[in-house]
């Protein structure tokens, strides 16, 4: 028997090492692909009007700078529509003063009103695509706590008139705003995550930072599509690709991000990105479990066994240190390079990040456990909090309102192994936006 789990063990990793191989290549990969678009931009002004639309909610810190930067973009021909739930919304006098500033730019607010049957963000998505001028060829879609620079829309919308480009994406780069394990977690976690972006592959929309042609939109009925929905970027990353279609991403519209969470925050964080994958994503949400389950335990399985020999016996099993080595070396490499992508997406902001990286080289693999357990979490989704508003899932396509009294964040605490207020982290994260001199992409 003994025996046997040996040649099980070697087997798992094996394959555990392969996996670790892939997943260092594909990050230098993503560090040459985004030099190479740093160096080279394409250079060319898409054609026809972008309708660039703004969902917000709530008082982000440095809101309006992170607003602002939508009136003064380089592109040659767009218009810009904000949508609220409500008037009284505090984002809507902030949305109105710029207006008012900017008065030579098309910029409208939109009331969406309150969402029932969707997620708030989802609701508004849908009321400010409602109607469409005929000039708009092109909808680009922000989040109200990322701080574009002037040729954000220009660089995300560029590459969308080839054939079969149906969509471009930027992604977020985290920038803690104070040092802490929880927020150097948290960097490594979206870190590794934003690595996996690239040229070639299954390509996700992040729906801070992406654009869609207008005919793709229209054709793939993406706003009828949303309807029951309560997540809008994994959903429509599905449609993209169910139409046979590719997702671009594009370097250059990689968003500095600032954080600050506790514990509890990040655990309910955790948990809904990775509740909303399980539902929107659910193949590739499975896959990435399997994945990560066979690298979470052989690392615990080789560890544990080294340790062991090594009491029992006082001697090493050469082995398994091989093996520890080939992982963790394949760790710090990659956190290595992630280092360098840092330095080449946010300069200036290196003495934010720069603690976070070497916690990102020296202990990745505490966050790849992190993620093998936030993975876990997802497997049975009935809530989700998102900005200070609790749904009740029933299907992908079918969400309400929690009634009060219903537990939060029920499968995060038991994995996590966390209670407390966790909501606040909803209340926290309209304000997570720290205020940096500039939150932008070089």
């Amino acid at each position: 028997m003994d025996g046997l789990l040996d040649w099980i063990w070697i087997a798992a990793l094996t394959l555990a090492v392969g996996q670790a191989a892939l997943l260092t290549a594909q990050t230098w990969e993503h560090l040459r692909f985004a030099i190479g678009r740093f160096r080279k931009p394409l250079g060319r002004r898409p054609r026809g009007r972008v309708l660039v639309v703004a969902p917000c909610r709530g008082m982000d810190v440095g809101l309006r700078d992170n607003l602002r930067p939508l009136f003064e973009q380089d592109h040659p021909d767009y218009q810009v529509r904000f949508v609220v739930e409500s008037s009284c919304d505090p984002a809507a006098d902030v949305i109105r003063r710029l207006i008012a500033e900017y008065a030579e730019v098309d910029a409208e607010l939109i009331i969406a009103g309150r969402a029932i049957d969707c997620g708030q963000k989802v609701h508004n998505l849908r009321a400010a695509t409602r109607e469409l001028s005929d000039r708009v060829k092109l909808l680009a879609f922000v989040d109200s706590d990322a701080r574009p620079n002037r040729s954000w829309l220009l660089n995300l919308t560029q590459r969308l008139d080839r054939s079969r480009s149906g969509a471009a994406t930027g992604y977020r780069w985290f920038v803690p705003t104070r040092p802490s394990l929880t927020n150097w977690l948290a960097y490594s976690l979206n870190a590794s995550a934003a690595t996996l972006f690239g040229t070639k592959g299954y390509q996700l929309i992040w729906g801070g930072s992406w654009a869609i042609r207008r005919d793709v939109f229209e054709r793939e009925r993406v706003r009828q599509t949303w309807r029951g929905m309560l997540g809008d970027d994994l959903s429509a990353t599905a449609m993209i690709h169910a139409a046979g279609l590719r997702v671009e991403f594009e370097p250059t519209c990689m968003i500095a991000s600032p954080l600050d969470y506790q514990p509890a925050e990040l655990a309910s964080f955790v948990y809904r990105q990775y509740a909303l994958a399980r539902l929107y994503l659910p193949r590739l949400w499975l896959m990435a479990l399997i994945w990560s389950t066979l690298s979470s335990l052989v690392l615990l399985a080789t560890a544990g066994r080294f340790t062991t020999t090594l009491i029992q016996t006082g001697m090493f099993d050469w082995f398994a240190a091989a093996g520890l080595t080939a992982l963790y070396g394949s760790h710090l490499v990659r956190g290595l390079v992630r280092c360098r992508i840092a330095q080449l997406y946010c300069p200036q902001h290196h003495a934010h990040w720069r603690r976070a990286a070497r916690f990102d080289c020296v202990f990745a693999p505490l966050a790849g456990l992190v993620h093998w357990v936030g993975l876990l979490s997802g497997v049975r989704v009935r809530h989700i909090s998102w900005r200070g508003i609790d749904y009740v899932v029933e299907a992908p396509d079918r969400v309400s309102l929690r009634t009060p009294g219903q537990p939060d964040f029920s499968a995060a605490l038991t994995c996590f192994g966390l209670s407390g207020k966790v909501r606040r982290e909803e209340a926290r994260e309209s304000t997570n936006v720290a205020s940096m001199a500039d939150a932008t992409t070089p």
